[in-house]
């Protein structure tokens, strides 16, 4: 998947596109046909690009990164230490409230009024026109403060807001920045959302309970999986020493014996998992269980986790629906390209990749029959 192919670069909107944004950012996907004109926007096809690439650059690349940061990555990593930093200033509440903490609607009360002069303070003079148009990435990407939950519709929006800042080039394109995205600025954000769960006992956001992937997130088993379907190698080594650990050999089922190296995300998700949950690791994670025991290599559960994220997070309504488009990621679709209101369905871009490069749907006892499993997989519940 995308491994062996050159990947074009993402568009970019220039300053002097700016002024014909349009409105910002508001929540436009409703319906179930909505979620199908929206696979043929090209904000879809961005975003679809935008992950491929930060997949592909850190393909064999072991953590932790000795990279330089850029400067857009220093300074984007020090808003997020700030973020954190406010945890420690608003402690949880005094409550017999399992998930929900009301501290962090105060947390959240705090990150929408200084959502303006954080972003201002992050981009360059001639980009703080833009702090409308990322502004409503920035605000739901850590959680509800309505519901005080957590999932993949948030980490999503987290994404979305590093796209735009690519395609407007804050964040340059280059195989090296967005490497740093990944291991860099995602592994920041994911830590500040672990804590946020931690202290505030956020819900998670529909769970599948012991049938989803992951109650919270799914793009560290992406990048991380990405990481180990490659040669391990470190980078700073690579060009001072020409190193190269071959790790290829690791086995998906490395997974089941624990502990495990933090060497790249999905280890780390793993072992996050271990840490807040308890009883037979195959009971309560029973889909990753089922991928460490039935998928032979971590190509094919790279490129089978993509195509569930497609169709289990950007296919779903209900996790969508609160993701905000507009502005610098286009809603509107050319008449040519809707999907009817009819019922009909047609095929989109994204919908036809899932069917036609070997995505199965599969049922077996006590699991949803419209769960897509990786290509190649023997995935099953375990007896």
């Amino acid at each position: 998947m995308d491994m062996d192919i050159q990947l074009p670069l993402p568009r970019e909107i220039l300053p002097s596109d700016f002024q014909y944004l349009g409105p910002p950012p508001s929540l436009v996907i409703k319906t179930d046909s909505d979620v199908e004109n929206w696979k043929h926007t090209r904000s879809y096809s961005d975003y679809d690009l935008f992950l491929r690439r930060l997949n592909k650059s850190v393909v064999g690349v072991q953590l932790p990164t000795h990279e330089d940061a850029t400067p857009s990555v220093s300074s984007f990593s020090f808003l997020l230490d700030t973020l954190e930093n406010w945890i420690d200033e608003i402690p949880p509440l005094s409550s017999p409230q399992r998930f929900g903490n009301l501290a962090f609607r105060t947390w959240g009360s705090r990150l929408e009024e200084r959502a303006d002069g954080l972003l201002e303070q992050l981009l360059p003079p001639e980009m703080r026109v833009l702090v409308p148009y990322v502004k409503p990435y920035f605000l739901t990407s850590f959680g509800s403060f309505t519901r005080m939950d957590y999932g993949t519709g948030h980490e999503t929006s987290f994404a979305l807001l590093l796209l735009c800042l690519t395609l407007v080039r804050f964040f340059q394109p280059t195989p090296d920045v967005e490497r740093q995205l990944v291991l860099r600025v995602f592994l920041r954000y994911l830590r500040l959302c672990w804590k946020l769960q931690d202290v505030y006992k956020l819900e998670p956001a529909g769970s599948h309970g012991v049938w989803g992937l992951d109650d919270y997130c799914f793009l560290p088993y992406i990048f991380g999986s990405g990481q180990l379907r490659g040669r391990f190698y470190n980078v700073h080594d690579s060009i001072n020493n020409h190193k190269t650990v071959d790790q290829t050999t690791t086995p998906p089922s490395a997974i089941l014996q624990p502990p495990l190296p933090t060497t790249n995300l999905y280890f780390l998700a793993i072992m996050r998992i271990l840490d807040v949950k308890r009883g037979p690791f195959f009971e309560h994670s029973s889909q990753l269980y089922s991928i460490a025991t039935g998928v032979p290599n971590w190509a094919k559960i790279n490129t089978g986790l993509f195509k569930m994220y497609r169709a289990e997070v950007l296919g779903k309504r209900v996790v969508v629906q609160h993701i905000p488009l507009g502005g610098l990621l286009e809603w509107e679709v050319s008449p040519s390209d809707r999907a009817p209101s009819s019922g009909i369905s047609v095929p989109s871009r994204a919908s036809h990749s899932t069917a036609a490069s070997g995505t199965v749907a599969m049922e077996f006892h006590g699991h949803s029959p419209n769960t897509v499993y990786p290509e190649g997989s023997t995935w099953h519940a375990p007896q």
